[in-house]
């Protein structure tokens, strides 16, 4: 009888032990997080575009047709909601990396990753307002490295690339609604 109410007391124990650490380990968002800053209105007003058409598909199809000239391969598309997700795969090799992993192999014989390939990823979303479309599009890259290993993730805000796209997507735009 005692042996059962050792076991379920420490059966209960262990419960009240494992849940506390979960809970202890769990995070939560800072509030910072989700605030608006001056960075954030800049790179909105750097990925977004308006287009004075109500015609979102035919944005959507433009914006398609685009990311494929551009390399992409389309990944997902929800048109009812206004999305595009495209991706490409690129050669992320650098000479420098790879000169610096063989002085590090040569002096102290310890081998070093390096960059190896990366996936840039594209995000297109559209949305309605007042007689025109939106449209935000964001590029992002993943870097795996020769291990394997992701060794960056991060957003490309070059101006250059959003402008490009923009300038691009405004003729697309034009030949689409043109029909040439």
């Amino acid at each position: 009888m005692w042996r059962s109410r050792i076991r379920v007391l420490s059966s209960s124990l262990l419960l009240v032990f494992s849940v506390s650490i979960i809970t202890g380990c769990s995070t939560t968002i800072p509030k910072s997080a989700l605030a608006m800053n001056p960075q954030t209105v800049e790179d909105r007003q750097l990925q977004t575009r308006r287009f004075d058409t109500t015609n979102e598909a035919e944005i959507l199809s433009a914006c398609a047709a685009l990311l494929q000239d551009l390399g992409f391969v389309l990944d997902e598309s929800e048109t009812n909601l206004g999305l595009i997700a495209a991706s490409k795969d690129r050669d992320a090799t650098d000479a420098g990396q790879i000169i610096g992993s063989i002085a590090m192999a040569v002096l102290f014989g310890v081998a070093t990753p390096v960059d190896d390939y990366q996936k840039i990823r594209a995000s297109v979303v559209t949305r309605p307002v007042g007689g025109g479309i939106n449209v935000r599009v964001t590029f992002q890259r993943v870097v795996w490295n020769t291990r394997g290993q992701v060794s960056r993730l991060e957003r490309l805000d070059e101006p250059e690339m959003y402008e490009g796209f923009f300038e691009k997507l405004s003729k697309a735009v034009f030949l689409e609604a043109h029909e040439i």
